[in-house]
């Protein structure tokens, strides 16, 4: 496991440990965090924790000729009960991301520290966001750094059923349009396999994201 220091610098995948980590340490700054998805590498710690920097071995992705759409979820796109915005609220999403409760969870690792590097990113143009509005009011909405090829998804929420749900679909559908290789996911849950995501090998993903 590799300790970072002022160098912008990150190990191959090859040297990530067992449970996923491959580094520790750092800063949450623009150009590091570029260079971490940049190589399939992603921060996820507690408040109380060091900068993990993650690279896990099974990676959950989206291919979109994979996404899955119930019948209920066609429905609710079908009444257009949801107005769906790109990268007009960033801040709004990822604050409504940090303070969203999730089953199972005691609290959140989007930090504030977190926030403010990533609206940093927004305003460089490589975190992007989506919302979804009902009569006005953000809903829901979803997060992820943008590669030109590859979306790497961070984080979602949701004050009202189906709406991430809308966001996921809205942005996977733009994705494809727009001839994106895949969208990523990260790591395993059961909400985003209904979707259709699955898990690929560590060495996939790399071969797909840095091609």
């Amino acid at each position: 496991m590799y300790f970072l220091t002022q160098e912008l610098y990150f190990p191959h995948f090859s040297e990530t440990s067992p449970e996923g980590i491959i580094a520790i340490g750092g800063d949450l700054s623009p150009q590091r965090l570029a260079l971490a998805y940049q190589n399939g590498i992603f921060p996820w710690f507690n408040d109380d924790e060091p900068i993990l920097w993650w690279c896990p071995e099974e990676r959950m992705v989206l291919f979109f000729e994979d996404l899955k759409i119930s019948k209920s979820m066609r429905n609710v796109l079908n009444q257009q009960k949801f107005k769906v915005t790109f990268n007009t609220a960033f801040r709004d999403v990822i604050s409504n991301c940090k303070k969203i409760t999730r089953k199972d969870q005691p609290g959140t690792w989007i930090t504030d520290e977190m926030v403010e590097a990533y609206c940093k990113l927004n305003e460089l143009g490589l975190a992007k966001s989506v919302e979804v509005w009902q009569n006005d009011e953000l809903v829901g909405g979803l997060y992820g750094i943008d590669l030109g090829h590859v979306f790497c998804g961070e984080s979602m929420f949701s004050k009202v059923s189906n709406a991430s749900k809308v966001a996921f679909i809205h942005l996977a559908k733009q994705l494809e349009l727009a001839n994106y290789k895949l969208l990523d996911c990260q790591v395993y849950n059961e909400h985003l396999a209904s979707l259709g995501c699955v898990e690929i090998d560590r060495e996939d993903f790399m071969s797909i994201l840095l091609n």
